[in-house]
């Protein structure tokens, strides 16, 4: 199994280096040697958090009544969206980059910086992934919880870094004094997920403003607010005003959750030129956008009421279902996000594989984590006819 993650990572290391090369062929002699600077590849370290099982998402899923194993928002796309994705699909013979920086004004403008500061992307991954591979390719390392969301931190392990988990603190929230202390002279980059997945859990956006604000001035700080649009107060909570202020802080945002627009993949990131450039300067921005997605992503941004809704719902929903899990005594942690995160009881964690499949065969998906040897149960939020579903379901498997 270790041997072939590590074809994995050397058939990756080889790919970026061959489409470095077509990238940079024109400023290079054809005849001149070209020698890597990648350092070599080091056994990973592991996170706490492993998936147990989930099924197949070509497969399996189709079968589901209830799908709640996909952090997805079951109420989209807006009307305004499938409208704007329907006229647009005559222009599928022409590039969206007229489009895409009609979109790049309107997310400055929303928030608060200028055009300049903002990078496209299909999805917020998708940054989070181009990000790693721009500041590893020639090794160091990545400071960031853990658990949370592994995609940066396994693309950046994938070309030549190395990792330095921080566990959580008590309340499930970033612990910012260990992470920064663990920056040191090698440290490329600093990645917080806030709110956390798949802990639905929040850290305090004044300790964390803070935190960005001093760790920026020596390397830079990767926040990634995909889940920010479920808070209350979203705008409080987010470190974008730190880079109008000129900050080498990188926020991520995504149209997959609150505009309930994940399967159009879109999203973006807001930082200073300089990091946009250096990105850039490897990776392509708005050529890997389809002019459908970019039109829906201008709709949705200019209808408020669908989000406001989505975010309404969702807060019922996730209500609902802590409530029915806490019936069973469940204790769930605290969520902010679109899903909900609880530990399994002794009879589902001792053999939480068979627990899921009763749940599947039974038109309910979920995913199931292993986080520090104890399995723990995500439930996405749905509509409340799947919410209910969940609930019977649920109570019938665990009774």
């Amino acid at each position: 199994m270790e041997s072939s993650k590590l074809d994995r990572r050397t058939w990756l290391k080889t790919s970026l280096i061959a489409a470095g090369g077509l990238v940079l062929a024109p400023k290079i002699s054809l005849s001149a040697p070209v020698k890597s600077s990648i350092p070599a590849i080091k056994t990973p370290a592991k996170s706490i958090i492993w998936e147990v099982d989930h099924p197949s998402y070509h497969n399996a899923e189709p079968k589901l009544k209830a799908r709640l194993n996909a952090n997805e928002n079951p109420y989209g796309p807006s009307p305004a969206v499938s409208k704007a994705i329907l006229e647009a699909i005559s222009l599928g013979n022409r590039y969206g980059h007229g489009d895409a920086a009609i979109l790049i004004g309107l997310i400055a403008e929303k928030e608060g910086v200028k055009p300049e500061n903002i990078m496209l992307g299909p999805g917020s991954t998708d940054l989070l992934e181009k990000t790693a591979i721009s500041l590893f390719l020639k090794g160091g390392n990545v400071v960031s919880a853990d658990p949370s969301y592994m995609s940066l931190i396994n693309t950046a392990q994938a070309v030549g870094a190395e990792w330095k988990p921080v566990p959580l603190t008590a309340d499930y929230a970033h612990d910012l004094p260990a992470m920064e202390a663990a920056v040191d002279d090698k440290t490329q980059l600093v990645y917080v997920c806030n709110p956390n997945n798949p802990t639905a859990s929040l850290t305090d956006a004044n300790k964390l403003r803070s935190f960005c604000s001093k760790v920026s001035d020596k390397v830079p700080v990767f926040v990634d607010e995909a889940y920010l649009d479920f808070l209350d107060n979203p705008k409080a909570s987010s470190m974008v005003d730190l880079v109008a202020k000129g900050k080498d802080v990188i926020i991520a945002r995504t149209f997959s959750k609150i505009h309930s627009m994940a399967g159009l993949r879109i999203g973006y990131i807001v930082a200073t030129p300089e990091r946009i450039k250096s990105i850039t300067d490897i990776v392509r921005s708005t050529m890997g956008l389809c002019v459908t997605s970019i039109k829906g992503a201008i709709a949705s941004l200019k209808d408020d009421s669908f989000a406001a809704k989505c975010k309404t719902l969702n807060t019922e929903g996730r209500n609902y279902l802590s409530g029915e899990l806490q019936k069973l005594n469940y204790t769930c942690i605290p969520s902010y996000t679109n899903f909900v995160l609880f530990p399994l009881k002794e009879k589902e964690n001792a053999d939480p594989r068979s627990f899921y499949k009763a749940l599947a065969d039974r038109g309910v998906g979920i995913r199931i984590f292993n986080i520090a040897s104890k399995n723990w149960g995500r439930v996405s939020v749905g509509t409340m006819e799947e919410l209910r579903l969940f609930s019977s379901v649920f109570k019938e498997v665990v009774s």
